[in-house]
Order: structure tokens, then C-alpha cells, then sequence
């Protein structure tokens, strides 16, 4: 496998489907600010895993016509490419976007980071299993899409949110496997 020396690593966030799936399968019900992701340690992963610059592009879906300024400007300050997409009703713009990053992508040189547990984009990131990248995706490893486990054999990576990126200040309370090694029984006491 040839991989790409002092390229880039892109970081491409579906953040309504993490944001879906923290609050809906996990939390059930509306994070707190204190159980959000800190998205600058995924952008701070990347740069570290595959010593490389990394490039943020985190999609938001602006179909409404409302963009949420201040969460915005909180991207830029990260350093992340906000990338608000509006679309007719009933269209997953963000979505389709990302299809269209991801492919876009596959012409170019770069390690790619996809966040998201969607299957929607198991054909981009076969595609982008070329051999001359690095290919993973941060999600909560319980809720991933079972069509991208074929994909770890041809080097996908899959990167849990909490466990391996550290991306949150406070433990969730999800129900999951443990490995032996990392079980800490403290946490259950």
C-alpha cells in the first residue's frame, strides 16, 4: 500500500447524523452542552494519526434558510470549513454533499476521515480504498452501518468517538463491547 507523504488529511463531518445518533440512541433526548463532541480533537486526531495537516469540512443542512451563526463561527475558530447546503424539502443535502466531497476526493491525493455512521456513503469510501490512502471513520463504533465491516479487510479504520478520539469531557452512558483489557470496573461503581 502506498500512502500519500506530507499530503492532507481531509475530515469530513456529517455532524446531523453524530448529532442524530448521541441524542437519540444514546442520551435520548437533546445533548447538554457539556455532552457535545469537541470537534477540534477530531481535526487534532487527524493531524496526529496520519502526522499530516488536517482540513476540516463540517456540513450543515441550511435547507430552512436559518444558519446558526454562533455554532459558525465556532467551526472557523476550529478551523473547519463550514459548509451549509439547502436543498428541496424531503432532499439530504448534507448527505448528498458529502457524496459529492467523497467522490471528488477519490481524483485527488489524501487520507480521508469520515464521521458519520451512515451507509449512504459505503460506495464513496469503497471507492476511496484504492490503496493509496488511508480510509477511516469516527463514529460510536455500536451504531456504524454493518455494510462498512467488509471494508476493515480492503483498510478501513474505524475510529470510536469516545474511546479512541477522546472527543467528549464527560462519559455517555452507552451499553457496548468492552474489551478486557480497557474494562475499568470503576466506572460501573
Amino acid at each position: 500500500m502506498t500512502i500519500a507523504a506530507e499530503g492532507t488529511t481531509y475530515v469530513v463531518v456529517d455532524g446531523e447524523n453524530i448529532d442524530a445518533t448521541l441524542g437519540a440512541s444514546i442520551l435520548e433526548g437533546r445533548p447538554a452542552p457539556e455532552q457535545r463532541p469537541r470537534w477540534e480533537r477530531l481535526l487534532d486526531f487527524a493531524r496526529t494519526t496520519y502526522q499530516q495537516p488536517a482540513k476540516g469540512l463540517f456540513f450543515l443542512n441550511a435547507s430552512s434558510g436559518y444558519l446558526p451563526m454562533s455554532f459558525v463561527q465556532a467551526l472557523l475558530a476550529l478551523g473547519y470549513q463550514p459548509i451549509p447546503l439547502a436543498g428541496a424539502p424531503g432532499e439530504k443535502v448534507v448527505d448528498i454533499g458529502i457524496q459529492r466531497t467523497l467522490e471528488a476526493l477519490a481524483g485527488r491525493e489524501g487520507d480521508v476521515l469520515l464521521a458519520s455512521h451512515d451507509g449512504d456513503f459505503l460506495p464513496q469510501i469503497d471507492a476511496l480504498l484504492d490503496g493509496t490512502r488511508q480510509v477511516g471513520l469516527f463514529a460510536f463504533r455500536e451504531f456504524v452501518n454493518s455494510g462498512y465491516a467488509p471494508l476493515a479487510e480492503r483498510g478501513l479504520k474505524v475510529w470510536d468517538l469516545e474511546d479512541d478520539v477522546r472527543a467528549f469531557n464527560v462519559v455517555l452512558p452507552r451499553v457496548r463491547i468492552i474489551p478486557l483489557a480497557d474494562f475499568d470496573p470503576l466506572r460501573y461503581l
